[in-house]
């Protein structure tokens, strides 16, 4: 049985249907009381991943648990310990804990400290493990939607700053061979897009998906940092703009590993605004 945390995400709605097809035993898990339009055999469960006492029934008779941090998660909770403890007397034998890149890039960020955390507890609970680090999401582009709909315009800092964001299908793609496949014990794998691609560029491709232009508008840093602050964290709005506007060189640079993994390149954003053109209509 393989519990699978974060099951409504970008990721882990690609996930849970990936391990489906695979033929094993998922459960789902969300704080929502239902999910719906489940892979048939796909059993949910309503927990809460920062609560370990409320996880412990449902992670009993599992042998492989993915575990993804969301919202104040990522900034604050009980002891990561807690979590981990809760699984390995539950019998899990395989972890995979969906990170950040900016833990290696920016070890003194104080807004992934958590995730430092959870990394380090990961491995000191004696389970095989598999980290995963990925950079920007493609899916962060969503947050564009409703300006792409309502006007044709993407409004956002650092216009020309280029990142090689990561498809989440692919982040989940490599979550279901670590969670399904040997080999993958004790890896840290970083996971980027094919190529660096600017908020400009992310726009004209969302354009090309569309088949109407899509103008781009940069905002000051400070505009930005002022939305930004309505709905997370100080420290987590400051960490995220330095990564934006001032990446480290690991940050800029296209990774191997989700073609080591999964044996085809990685997905570009056009692709992926090709697949979520609806969002943006």
């Amino acid at each position: 049985m393989i519990v699978v945390t974060g099951a409504t995400g970008n990721v882990g709605r690609t996930l849970v249907p990936l391990l489906a097809e695979a033929g094993g035993e998922v459960v789902a898990v969300s704080r929502r009381p239902r999910l719906e339009g489940l892979p048939d055999g796909v059993r949910h469960a309503r927990a809460d991943v920062g609560d370990s006492a409320g996880m412990r029934p449902v992670l009993e008779g599992a042998e492989a648990f993915f575990v993804l941090l969301g919202g104040e998660l990522n900034v604050s909770g009980e002891s990561p310990a807690a979590l981990l403890d809760a699984a390995v007397g539950a019998g899990v034998k395989r972890v995979v804990l969906l990170s950040s890149q900016s833990v290696a890039t920016r070890p003194g960020s104080v807004s992934h400290a958590r995730l430092r955390a959870f990394e380090d507890a990961v491995r000191a609970a004696g389970t095989d493990h598999t980290v995963l680090r990925p950079g920007g999401f493609a899916s962060n582009a969503f947050a564009w939607a409703g300006t792409v709909r309502s006007e044709r315009t993407v409004y956002a800092p650092f216009g020309d700053v280029a990142l090689p964001v990561v498809d989440p299908a692919d982040i989940a793609a490599v979550a279901a061979a670590a969670l399904l496949e040997e080999g993958h014990a004790g890896r840290v794998y970083t996971l980027t897009g094919p190529e660096a691609v600017s908020p400009r560029e992310q726009a004209a491709a969302l354009g090309r998906a569309l088949g109407e232009e899509v103008r781009f508008v940069e905002l000051p840093r400070e505009r930005a940092h002022a939305h930004m602050a309505r709905f997370m964290p100080e420290d987590a709005v400051t960490g995220t703009l330095d990564v934006l506007g001032a990446p480290m060189a690991g940050e800029r640079a296209v990774g191997p590993d989700v073609e080591a993994v999964l044996g085809r390149p990685a997905r570009s954003f056009a692709d992926w605004a090709v697949r979520n053109a609806e969002a943006f209509r």
